[in-house]
């Protein structure tokens, strides 16, 4: 299988395992998702980060991680907090974008690491 489709597969199993620990946290179902979804999810970014973005796509991917984890940081939870069943949804979105993060970040820091590399590389 080519290394492409590997990281496909593993991104499209990544946003799935984040939103399905994301809304088990998030509605209460479980007080946290655990060391093992954590690590599941790390390790899939790694390989999405190492398999899946082309060097023309490195900008636009780190953008947009900037941009999700701007969005991470528990606005929806205080936003929707004025009713219960809105303060349970700014839960679940919370916490699916929490997960999100935990595959990104290391898929962000390898490819940080690429183009910084290949900035100073150039002469």
């Amino acid at each position: 299988m080519k290394a492409e489709k590997v990281g496909e597969y593993a991104f499209l199993a990544c946003v799935v395992i984040a939103i399905l620990a994301g809304i088990a946290v998030g509605a209460g179902a479980v007080g946290a998702s655990g060391p093992l979804v954590g690590l599941i999810l790390v390790v899939l970014g790694v390989v999405v980060g190492l398999t899946t973005v082309a060097e023309k796509e490195v900008t636009p991917f780190l953008i947009a991680v900037i941009a999700l984890l701007a969005a991470n940081a528990g606005i929806f939870t205080a936003a929707f907090s004025g009713l219960a069943w809105l303060a349970t949804l700014g839960a679940v979105i919370d916490a699916i974008l929490r997960h999100i993060a935990m595959f990104v970040a290391p898929a962000a820091i390898i490819l940080s690491v690429k183009a910084i590399y290949a900035l100073a590389s150039k002469k």
